[in-house]
């Protein structure tokens, strides 16, 4: 169903070894694409002279043959939310533009310096990392790269990291996920994207959007290659047991995640459990009848806008004008909630938490659509209601594994010349090593199916 790409880290290292490539030359494409029309909106800020400084120093240690990190010399994207020394972190707004800048790197940005990965610029993303959709009014909105004929979504908020991955313009997009913003862009541009469980990689330094939930990681174009992202971000490997996808065991909850499916979507999704089927591998339905609680249980105003109205209460009362309008409608969503309610939701969440875990006991993975839907025309999400319906539809199943605190990963399952569809995979809180295991397996299965 998906073919491997030369633009793999694998790939890209293998080339430089046999002389074939330098880093050098590598960023110097990658700056070259970048200034291309198909690249229009994916960055807000280029790095050229130090992503180039960073290549030249990888070339010099190949040459005198000194063994160098996975990502040393490779290009990597940033998303806007992260900070970076003497810059003021503007987070897709406008709004923020004035204030002071970031007196130091944030963690997972000195990490990946550390790693002497080549950081090739800022990515755009959705204002305040608050839609799954990728529009941003300010900045423009990345194309989709999957459609040449039709302006298509990149899906958000990690817009600009998905295309910047989709492009071979990064080996590796830093983003985020609070809702499903590493999975849902992964998923609508056909690349792959690991959302780790929120406490595995260190949030200083990232621009807030929902303390509760906002996870610091990455996409990349196969599942190897996020694992070498996680590696480097979260300062240490995960230890994987490469697995047979024969005797794997999961579960397909038929509770929300297949409502108002696209037939599109539908039939990448049956592919891709024929497959697994054939394989070897164990489909169990489920009802999982706790997924239709989620509304309940993130009532009233939801975790997202309550928490975010706290971030930007003094900025939301001076500079509102200055917000995206649909951003600002949903931070509005939080401002009057009582201390009380929110407590209560914190409570619901646990005890929910608890009753979908014990569910979920004896499964190898949860396994559904990323998203219920393709990549929606950027002009057809110019009214509001549409954009809400959309953004609704977008968020809905990843959202469900970040509210409970969850592992997942987003994997390409649609066949050449269709439009991309996401196949998630997702476990419980902690469980990152063992799905990783699992991902590779159904990646596996799903390249030669």
């Amino acid at each position: 169903m998906t073919t491997q790409n030369d633009s793999t880290i694998g790939a890209l290292r293998a080339r430089i070894a046999r002389g074939e490539l330098t880093h050098e030359a590598l960023i110097e494409q990658v700056l070259a694409a970048a200034a291309q029309p198909a690249a229009a909106n994916v960055f807000t800020r280029l790095y050229a002279d130090a992503a180039l400084a960073a290549a030249r120093h990888a070339d010099a240690a190949h040459k005198a043959g000194v063994q160098t990190a996975p990502l040393a010399g490779l290009p990597v994207s940033i998303k806007d939310l992260y900070d970076v020394a003497g810059e003021t972190t503007l987070a897709g707004s406008i709004a923020c533009r004035g204030e002071p800048p970031a007196a130091r790197d944030a963690a997972v940005v000195t990490r990946l310096r550390t790693q002497g990965a080549a950081i090739v610029g800022r990515t755009n993303m959705t204002e305040f990392a608050f839609s799954g959709v990728g529009i941003n009014p300010h900045y423009g909105t990345p194309r989709n790269p999957a459609d040449a004929e039709v302006a298509r979504i990149p899906g958000g908020s990690s817009s600009g990291a998905a295309v910047s991955v989709a492009l071979g313009l990064a080996v590796a997009g830093l983003g985020s996920d609070t809702g499903g913003s590493i999975r849902i862009p992964a998923a609508l541009c056909g690349i792959v994207g690991f959302k780790s469980t929120q406490s595995r990689v260190p949030r200083t330094g990232a621009f807030e959007l929902a303390r509760s939930l906002d996870t610091v990681c990455a996409m990349a174009r196969s599942v190897e290659d996020c694992l070498v992202a996680d590696a480097a971000i979260a300062d240490a490997p995960l230890v994987v047991r490469r697995r047979p996808a024969q005797g794997l065991r999961l579960a397909v909850p038929k509770t929300l995640m297949f409502d108002a499916i696209e037939p599109g979507v539908a039939r990448a999704f049956e592919r891709a459990v024929q497959a697994l089927s054939k394989a070897g591998a164990q489909i169990v339905e489920i009802a999982l009848s706790e997924l239709a609680e989620i509304g309940t249980v993130n009532a009233p105003g939801g975790l997202s806008p309550i928490e975010a109205s706290a971030v930007h209460r003094e900025r939301f009362a001076s500079k509102r004008e200055a917000f995206d309008s649909r951003v600002a409608a949903r931070i509005a969503l939080g401002t009057e909630v009582r201390a009380a309610d929110y407590i209560a939701l914190l409570d619901r969440r646990r005890e929910w938490i608890s009753r979908v875990e014990g569910r979920l006991e004896g499964f190898d993975a949860l396994l559904c659509p990323t998203v219920p839907i393709v990549a929606p025309a950027i002009d057809s999400l110019a009214e509001d209601s549409a954009f809400f319906q959309a953004n609704g539809l977008l968020l809905r199943n990843t959202f469900a594994i970040n509210l409970m605190d969850g592992c997942s990963f987003s994997l390409p399952c649609h066949s050449a010349g269709e439009l991309p569809v996401g196949l998630m995979l997702s476990s419980v809180n902690g469980d990152d090593s063992r799905l990783a295991g699992v991902a590779l397996a159904v990646e596996d299965v799903l390249r030669v199916g």
